[in-house]
């Protein structure tokens, strides 16, 4: 079987590097962008089993945006938006999202909510 395949969607470019490190070691394979590409662009091109995708992507683009992008095309596809803030959770278009995880050195709730993505969509 193929390694499940994460694309990882965020600006900060520590964050791009340290999620795709500890993935990795924990067996996916894992892409990059920081949200400035076409995200739909991006998914054809890295078809993705699941993406993390970060809520403020700078200054000129929003998570949510593109969450609602993804959805125009990808219904089932998981989706576990990415966010060191908490205030998401008041936002309408948050609601398109499967997880949400607050952004932590630790990232075990964000493996958690990979692998919760994963089973989910192994069981459809």
């Amino acid at each position: 079987m193929a390694r499940p395949k994460i694309l990882v969607v965020d600006d900060e470019t520590h964050i791009r590097m340290l999620y795709q490190e500890e993935l990795e070691t924990e067996g996916y394979a894992v892409a990059t962008s920081d949200g400035s590409e076409d995200i739909l662009e991006v998914l054809g091109r890295t078809s993705p089993d699941i993406v993390v995708l970060d809520i403020k992507l700078g200054q000129q683009r929003s998570g949510l945006d593109l969450l609602q992008e993804i959805r125009s095309k990808e219904q089932t596809l998981p989706v576990i938006l990415s966010t060191a803030y908490d205030s998401f959770q008041h936002d309408l278009k948050s609601i398109a999202a499967d997880y949400y995880v607050v952004k932590s050195v630790d990232l075990t709730e964000l493996k958690d909510k990979v692998r919760s993505a994963l089973e989910k969509a192994d069981a459809v």
